[in-house]
C-alpha cells in the first residue's frame, strides 16, 4: 500500500529500498572523502586507523575515524530505538520514520555543510555522515532480516566471490546434490556494488561540480517515499503495543 517504504515488505521491495539506499551510501561516501578526505562507510578500515593511531599517534585522519565511528553507532541505535518504538505500536512508519530522518539529514546537511568553517569542520560533516550511514544500514539490515546491507561492500564482494567459486565448481559426486550458485543472490550483490560505485562517481563528480548540495536530491527522493507510511500513523490512531 506504501510502496518501498510501508511496514508490509516483500523480497523486490526489499531489493528496490536497498539500490536506492546503495546509491545514497556511495554518493555520501564519496562526498565525505572528496570534502575531507575521509569515508564514512568503510568501518575495517575506520578502525584499522584508529588501532594504528593508538601507537603511532593520533592524527587529523585518525580523530575523524573516530567521530566516524562513533558516529555509525550512534546512527544504528537511533534506528533500534525509532524502529522498535514503531514496531510496538504497530506502525505502518516503522521503517519510514527512520528513512524519513535520515532524509532530513541529508537535506540539512546540502544546504547548510557549505557554510561551515574553522577547525572543527571536517569533524562535523564526518559525525553527519557518520551517523547517517550508521542509520540507513541498520534500518535495510532490519527491514531484510539482516540478508541485505548497503554500505558493507566487503561483505556484499565476499559472497559474490563465493556464489561465482560455486558457479564454477564443477564436480559431481554420486549420492550428493551439486553444487549450485544461488543466481539471483549473485544479480541483487553485483546490483547493490554496481549502483554504490556509481552513487561515489556521482558523488566525486557532483560535489566538484556543486558542492554539497549535490545531496539534495537524493534527500528530496527519501523524503517523498517517506513520508506517505508517516502521514498515516498520524492520521490514524496508533494500534496497542504487542
Amino acid at each position: 500500500m506504501f510502496g518501498l517504504t510501508g511496514a508490509e515488505r516483500s523480497p523486490i521491495r526489499n531489493v528496490q529500498l536497498a539500490s536506492l539506499l546503495a546509491l545514497t551510501a556511495g554518493i555520501l561516501n564519496s562526498v565525505g572523502f572528496v570534502a575531507v578526505a575521509a569515508y564514512t562507510s568503510h568501518m575495517t578500515g575506520l578502525t584499522a586507523t584508529v588501532a594504528d593511531a593508538l601507537v603511532l599517534g593520533f592524527s587529523q585522519a585518525a580523530w575523524l575515524a573516530v567521530t566516524a565511528l562513533i558516529g555509525f553507532v550512534l546512527g544504528a541505535i537511533t534506528c533500534a530505538v525509532i524502529f522498535n518504538w514503531g514496531r510496538r505500536r504497530g506502525l505502518q512508519g516503522r521503517y519510514a520514520n527512520v528513512l524519513l530522518l535520515e532524509a532530513l539529514l541529508i537535506l540539512a546537511f546540502g544546504v547548510l555543510a557549505e557554510g561551515l568553517e574553522g577547525p572543527r569542520r571536517a569533524l562535523s560533516i564526518i559525525a553527519v555522515l557518520g551517523f547517517t550511514m550508521g542509520l540507513q544500514n541498520a534500518i535495510i539490515t532490519k527491514l531484510s532480516g539482516a540478508q541485505i546491507r548497503t554500505t558493507h561492500v566487503t561483505g556484499m564482494i565476499t559472497d559474490i566471490g563465493i556464489e561465482l567459486g560455486k558457479l564454477a565448481y564443477r564436480e559431481r559426486t554420486p549420492g550428493l546434490p551439486p553444487v549450485e550458485a544461488d543466481l539471483r543472490k549473485l544479480g541483487i550483490l553485483a546490483l547493490l556494488v554496481a549502483l554504490f560505485f556509481l552513487g561515489g562517481v556521482l558523488g566525486a563528480v557532483g560535489y566538484l561540480e556543486f558542492g554539497f548540495p549535490v545531496v539534495i536530491p537524493t534527500g528530496l527522493v527519501l523524503l517523498v517515499l517517506a513520508t506517505p507510511p508517516v502521514l498515516s500513523d498520524i492520521r490514524r490512531r496508533p494500534a496497542s503495543a504487542p
